[in-house]
């Protein structure tokens, strides 16, 4: 019997986005949609392409992704963000793995940041290999607050083809990304105890010079140009305000 591939995507206000992602699976035997709350046309634009949209209170990243998982019928899933369309070729790279029996049990995705319309290939922004397309009951995305993983059991390999990410359409947006990953890590870091050297004054000033220093110099990201630069640069600070965050928090707590 044919093997069969649902798509299970998570989605909060994404009418910008979400269309794009939705035509490049339209191959998928199943597309589940999890909105969490949309206000916007998102939910509207996914009914046009599914009627298996479900409403689900915030979870958390790794909690909404498993939850959309649990409700998926398919023999193979791809799980993508609502700003994750895929290419063509990996359309046609994913039916291939899913038809054929001697497959592995998951697949690592390389993934193509697009960054103010630009392609990054540099600073290490590309090939960013994630793991999102697994075998059912084979995977499972671990809990963690920012930055999941999925975890899969068994043998892994890589698709030649890629996600493309358009998570950051201008600067303001990247920002608030930043400023919301970065209290996230510093969450997760108190929940285990904030050593003292996450929140000296070396790892302040000096771990966000040499992040930039690695990605834009050693890694090459100046060869993406302005892009390159502002990127980096950008996330340079997102690491400066992890650390001066954890800083933050163990003064609070002396107060």
């Amino acid at each position: 019997m044919k093997a069969t591939l649902s798509v299970v995507i998570v989605a909060m206000n994404e009418e910008a986005n979400i269309e794009r992602t939705l035509e490049s699976v339209r191959f998928a035997d199943e597309i589940i949609v999890l909105d969490s709350g949309s206000t916007d046309r998102t939910v509207e634009i996914c009914r046009r392409y599914t009627d298996k949209v479900f409403h689900q209170g915030w979870l958390g990243f790794a909690g909404q992704k498993n939850a959309g998982i649990e409700r998926a019928s398919g023999d193979w899933i791809l799980s993508l963000d609502a700003d994750e369309p895929i290419e063509d070729a990996l359309a046609e790279e994913i039916t291939e793995i899913v038809a054929s029996p001697g497959s592995g049990d998951g697949y690592r995705i390389p993934r193509k940041t697009m960054f103010l319309g630009k392609w990054i290939r540099h600073g290490g922004w590309y090939p960013d290999y994630n793991l999102r397309l697994f075998r059912k009951g084979k995977g499972r995305f671990e809990e963690r607050r920012v930055h999941e993983a999925l975890r899969v059991n068994g043998t892994v390999g890589r698709t030649n083809h890629a996600i493309v990410h358009y998570s950051y359409p201008d600067l303001a947006s990247f920002i608030k990304t930043m400023n919301n990953y970065s209290s996230l890590a510093v969450d997760v870091m108190a929940e285990k105890g904030i050593p003292a050297s996450a929140a000296s004054w070396p790892m302040i000033m000096c771990r966000p010079v040499l992040t930039f220093l690695y990605k834009y110099i050693v890694r090459g990201g100046f060869l993406d140009g302005k892009h390159g630069l502002i990127l980096n640069l950008y996330h340079a600070y997102y690491v400066f305000a992890k650390y001066s965050k954890a800083w933050e928090r163990t003064i609070r707590r002396r107060t």
